[in-house]
Parts: structure tokens; C-alpha cells; sequence
């Protein structure tokens, strides 16, 4: 994988599990977990809404 600038995203709180995206030139997108951040997930941009699409749709499992 190529150097990458890497954003939190906005969806992640202030705690330790963040999670992190990167865009390469390419036009592959980049995910990983402040856990494990040397394990990245590669998708595409289409791949990448289909993901934030499908877990909105799900119940969320967070309690407060």
C-alpha cells in the first residue's frame, strides 16, 4: 500500500476506537481501526457507501 494521508472519520467519538480512512490516487479507499493500524481494509468508493449504507440500516447495538 502507498503512503497515505490519514483522516479520523467524523463518526468516531473522542474514545480510543477510531476509525480511519484514507483516498489514494488510485481510487482505492483505505479503512482501518486505531486498535490494529497496521491492518487496512481496501475497497472502492461504491464499495465504500454500500458499507455506510448497509450498517445505517442496521439496529444500532450502542448503549448510553
Amino acid at each position: 500500500m502507498q503512503a497515505t494521508d490519514w483522516q479520523k472519520s467524523t463518526y468516531s467519538a473522542e474514545a480510543a476506537n477510531c476509525v480511519y480512512v484514507a483516498a489514494c490516487p488510485t481510487g482505492t479507499i483505505h479503512l482501518r481501526e486505531s486498535d490494529e493500524p497496521s491492518v487496512a481494509l481496501t475497497t472502492t468508493r461504491p464499495g465504500l457507501r454500500e458499507l455506510i449504507r448497509s450498517l445505517k440500516a442496521q439496529p444500532s447495538s450502542r448503549t448510553t
